[in-house]
């Protein structure tokens, strides 16, 4: 009996180090693998996020093709990268040679500013301060440059360090525009996979329904921040266009572009003021009233997005306002789209851990529950 008592302890103790070992080796592969893969994941959760927004598009697209899925997301990606890769690399490229421009100008103490408007002192609590700062500078700037070299030289390196970050952003954005076209032709299957993650993470109704959340609040994150900077670049593109800036139109897409980026709008929209008021083309009425309409259509973007985020998601719209701007400061931009969805799904968990009755109520749920099978186009 001893003997008996002996091996069976032998055996249970040979499985527990052959369990460890598994688990080790597991969870071995699992870092590795997260090692090999992390350069590649700003690119595949951007093409997620775009493969979910302009699916419903590329169905559309691919209906009017007799269903044909590759060719519908091959149109509609090579146009997307047209609309938005051209006149990125336009700006970025006219940017580029301003920035050369004005660099061999300073270097050949070539660079001047005009003098500024007398009016111009007679601003509101900032006038003294900048027409003195701006007299100074066109009297003699080379020597007002040697003066605040130091701060000169510090703004200088934040700027060249966001406008690189920014370029490495647009090439990630439009590789990932490709590779969400990839997603988009074989989006039946990817979405049934998904499906089915959710459905083995929880139960089959469950996970159903998790998966539906999560498309319709990528969906819904998306469109609201696509949709609210275009309503905004619009805005300030009639705005400047009725004012007289030149450059209405390119100012414009910088306006939808810093709108996409979910910074202010404000750093275009100010200068513009300042140059309305600087160029005195307009009456004192007339600059005071573009000032009042450019500032006010900068700040729209406080009241549109509560009221196009979380259109169309069964979870309180405050929920996912939240979860993007908690997932923006914490991640960046794609923090904006990951941040609603796991905030989303988790008030959903908790909100049915707490209406939870039992086994009733489950079943219930499952026989009230629609058996259709989601997908991307949900």
């Amino acid at each position: 009996m001893e003997s008996d008592n002996a091996t069976d302890r032998k055996l249970k103790s040979n499985d527990l180090i052959e369990t460890l070992i598994r688990f080790g080796l597991i969870i071995f592969l699992l870092v590795v693998c997260g090692w090999v893969f992390r350069p590649f994941v700003g690119l595949a959760l951007w093409s997620l996020v775009l493969a979910v927004a302009l699916y419903p598009l590329h169905q559309k697209i691919a209906i009017r093709l007799n269903g044909r899925q590759g060719l519908g997301a091959t149109l509609l990606i090579t146009a997307s990268l047209i609309l938005i890769g051209i006149p990125t690399v336009m700006l970025g490229d006219s940017f580029a040679d301003q920035a050369m421009n004005t660099y061999n100008a300073f270097q050949n103490d070539a660079l001047h500013i005009p003098p500024p408007d007398q009016s111009v002192a007679s601003w509101p609590i900032i006038g003294n301060t900048l027409y003195e700062t701006w007299s100074a500078a066109a009297e003699d700037l080379p020597g007002y440059l040697k003066t605040y070299q130091p701060q000169i030289k510090e703004v200088l390196g934040k700027v060249l360090n966001r406008a690189a970050d920014t370029a490495g952003a647009v090439l990630v954005f439009l590789s990932a525009l490709i590779v969400a076209g990839i997603m988009m032709a074989y989006g039946e299957a990817g979405s049934q996979l998904v499906q089915r993650i959710f459905c083995r993470m929880t139960d089959p109704i469950q996970g159903v329904r998790l998966q539906t959340l999560s498309t319709a609040t990528l969906r819904s994150v998306a469109n609201g921040v696509i949709g609210v900077a275009f309503i905004q670049a619009l805005l300030l593109g009639v705005g400047f266009y009725l004012a007289g800036v030149p450059t209405a139109g390119v100012l414009a897409l910088i306006v939808f572009l810093i709108g996409i980026a979910q910074l202010p709008v404000s750093i275009i929209s100010i200068p513009v003021v300042a140059y309305i008021w600087w160029s005195g083309d307009a009456s004192t009425t007339m600059s005071v009233v573009w000032t009042i309409y450019l500032i006010l259509a900068g700040m729209a973007d406080n009241i549109l997005k509560p009221l196009l985020l979380g259109r169309g998601v069964d979870v309180p719209m405050p929920i996912i306002l939240i979860g993007a701007i908690g997932g923006m400061i914490s991640a960046g931009i794609i923090g904006l789209f990951l941040g609603a969805v796991l905030l989303a799904i988790g008030y959903k968990a908790f909100m049915l851990w707490v209406n939870d009755d039992g086994e009733s109520s489950s079943l219930e749920d499952g026989r009230n529950e629609n058996t259709a099978q989601p997908s991307l186009k949900t």
